[in-house]
């Protein structure tokens, strides 16, 4: 089964309307709650007035109602990252800090009762000047730095300084579904239950635990259908923490989900960086170091995972070359906007651009096809350890490249047409993931994973390995999510631990059968079991893209004509499903370049909190993408999997901001590379 390109055999109960979304449970005798939100940027709170009664009524809360009985959700501090100490709060009380903010939380018989009275709910604010821009951010909430090598000796010897500023605007994850949970509690069995839209019930739950102070055993997460994440639910948010203090308090159910505009505005948003790059290179177009200052808008506050992106773009800016020497530093300055977390790609996306732009400008620069000065840096031998200590497993990125280019088609020449690769190697996996096959007497194989789906295919996937395992046919196993403990379903880490997990388990079970048939062993034993926890180094994924583009010279509008993805994810299972994933990262990709950004005014405030001022790419835009995989194992697990949820966002951005600095003759404005801004860079171009 292995490598076979099987459909996916989740859909049809969702294409026949049988899913059960989080809005679609209604515990009896849930009440609703709607949440009160600064609409200012930046104030000091003064004082809440709540309404004495109004229709439905139950509750009001503010932060003073959640002294002693919650605290701010836990902060993760990857690897010498030095963070303030500034947690989202709860509840705002002294202060609120982004345009969305919740300051209260209203409790109502209906949603729509809850919604009327949080407008009767009357709060007095002490406007402030907000800090939109980060260069003049006078708070840091994130240091970080690492020196490998002799950078400053190799840039004074070097034969070519090739310097660049790039920046990566904020994004918005925008699922279909929006945030939301249901908490009901159980005063007799002290048991706290919460439904949440969540990309995995392990971290809600752990988050919870630290914020209510309360034990793991007294919390039951359950994740159900889950309509998209892209990382943005990986995070239970500020609002079910107060959900779960009222719900404990009044003794009833609760329910909250967010509207689209809510999810615009206190949703944590992706990206939103910009780096100085500096690349140092030998007369023959070696690269002997690169220096790199990274400034990240962080917003208002730390949430759980708010520092991973910058990390994982710090330490990813070597790339696929064999650069020596390496320095680089980060701050991530506090603005007064909501904060930043992982989004698809969660800082692979800004690695990639930031250092591959500057590979094609160092081309430029030195006369040297932007093709073959990637050739002579590519790493060769791996597994291979960056100058920045990230151990890549394993990969061949020669033959990537190459297969990109053969997947590239030629386009008839034109005015303003332009082509344009990058190259990518991104971290997946790490930590553990828990797996329990179970075949029952009568031979029916269950297997449960910690590994949550929600829309990746899980299924189908995990299906496929246990039968492959085992020797059965892929619709005798069944697949049950968040019965065991585990990590969950982020950083493209599924297949390659939540599926080894489950081959392990599988041949445990093997082992326990010994020479008899399966459902033969099973019977004699009355059923048979295995659990395990697997462990595992990070994988590191890679891959090479390339797009072309045409820019209408009247218009300034910017025609993909096509793109090409050649991911390298190491042993692929599903082929079908493989490419699914490259298509939904390489739309997101493109949706990050032409069209998507949040933007702020001068105040903080929002300016598109709804797809009426947000766009996202349709069909019209998509253009036809070739995809290709090339496949060295990972010796870091039983499968060699490594990671191919993400490639598509990683590699997408990059190569087609080369494509149109190319057709501009050399440099692009920052993205999204809408008409107006080309035709900017078009004017300004024929002015000198």
């Amino acid at each position: 089964m292995i490598g076979r390109g099987v459909r996916r055999r989740e859909d049809l109960p969702l294409l026949r309307g049988r899913g059960r979304y989080l809005d679609d449970l209604a515990p009896p005798g849930a009440a609703h709650v709607a949440f009160v939100r600064s609409h200012h940027a930046r104030a000091r709170l003064v004082g809440i007035g709540a309404p004495s009664s109004a229709p439905g009524l139950v509750r009001v809360l503010t932060a003073a109602d959640l002294t002693g009985r919650a605290r701010p959700l836990p902060v993760q501090v990857p690897e010498g990252v030095e963070l303030a100490e500034a947690p989202h709060p709860i509840l705002a009380s002294e202060e609120v800090r982004y345009a969305g903010q919740p300051v209260a939380a209203v409790v109502a018989e209906s949603r729509a009762q809850a919604i009327d009275a949080a407008e009767l709910v009357e709060v007095d604010y002490e406007p402030l000047a907000a800090v939109v821009d980060p260069h003049e951010a006078p708070e840091t909430l994130l240091r970080w730095e690492r020196t490998a090598g002799d950078v400053e000796a190799a840039l004074a010897g070097a034969t070519h300084r090739v310097r660049a500023r790039h920046h990566i605007p904020r994004l918005v994850a925008a699922p279909i579904e929006p945030r939301g949970v249901i908490v009901a509690y159980e005063e007799a069995d002290d048991l706290l239950s919460v439904w949440a839209s969540a990309q995995d019930p392990h971290r809600p739950l752990s988050q919870l635990a630290h914020a209510l102070d309360r034990s793991p055993e007294r919390i039951r997460v359950v994740v159900p259908d889950v309509g998209g994440a892209f990382g943005s639910k990986g995070v239970i948010g500020v609002e079910a923490v107060t959900v779960a203090v009222a719900a404990m308090e009044l003794g009833r159910p609760l329910k909250w989900v967010e509207d689209r505009s809510e999810n615009f505005l206190a949703a944590y948003q992706g990206r939103g960086s910009e780096a100085e790059v500096e690349l140092a290179l030998d007369a023959d177009g070696r690269m002997l170091a690169v220096r790199a200052e990274i400034l990240a808008d962080l917003g208002a506050y730390l949430l759980s995972t708010t520092a991973i992106p910058p990390h994982t773009t710090a330490m990813l800016m070597t790339g696929c070359y064999e650069i020596p020497a390496a320095a680089v530093a980060v701050r991530g300055a506090r603005t007064d906007k909501v904060p930043t977390g992982p989004y698809r790609g969660a800082g692979r996306p800004e690695a990639a651009y930031f250092l591959e732009l500057t590979v094609d400008r160092a081309a430029r620069e030195l006369g040297i096809d932007p093709v073959e000065l990637r050739r002579r840096n590519l790493v060769r031998s791996l597994p291979y350890r960056s100058a920045l200590g990230w151990r890549y497993d394993s990969g061949d990125y020669g033959r990537c490249l190459d297969r990109a280019l053969e997947l590239l088609e030629p386009v008839p020449g034109g005015d303003l047409v332009g082509t344009g690769v990058a190259m990518y190697v991104e971290r997946a996996g790490g930590l553990w993931e828990g797996a329990r096959v179970t075949v029952r007497e009568d031979g029916h194989v269950i297997a449960h994973s910690g590994s949550s789906p929600h829309g990746q295919g899980h299924e189908t996937t995990f299906a496929q390995l246990v039968a492959d395992r085992l020797g059965v046919d892929p619709d005798d196993v069944e697949l049950r999510f968040g019965e065991i403990p585990g990590v969950g379903t982020f950083a493209s880490r599924s297949v390659a631990m939540g599926g080894s997990a489950l081959v392990q388990a599988a041949d445990q079970i093997l082992a326990q059968a010994g020479s008899l048939p399966l459902a033969e062993a099973a019977a004699a034993a009355g059923g048979l079991e295995a659990d395990v926890r697997f462990e595992s180094e990070l994988v590191f994924g890679s891959g090479a893209y390339a797009a072309t583009v045409q820019i209408d010279r009247d218009t300034g509008a910017l025609h993909v004509r096509q793109l090409v993805a050649v991911d390298d994810a190491g042993t692929i299972i599903n082929p079908l499903l493989a490419e699914g994933q490259v298509f939904g990262g390489a739309v997101q990709g493109l949706g990050a370049v032409l069209m998507e950004e949040a933007v702020h005014d001068g105040d903080g405030q929002p300016l598109g909190a709804s797809f009426v001022d947000y766009a996202l790419p349709s069909a019209v835009e998509v253009p036809p993408i070739a995809t290709a995989f090339v496949q060295t194992p990972s010796p870091n697990n039983p499968l060699g999997a490594k990671g191919i949820g993400e490639g598509g966002a990683i590699g997408t951005p990059a190569a087609i901001a080369n494509a149109v600095a190319d057709a501009l003759g050399g440099r692009a404005p920052d993205p999204p590379f809408t008409a107006e801004k080309l035709w900017r860079a078009l004017r300004s171009q024929a002015r000198q």
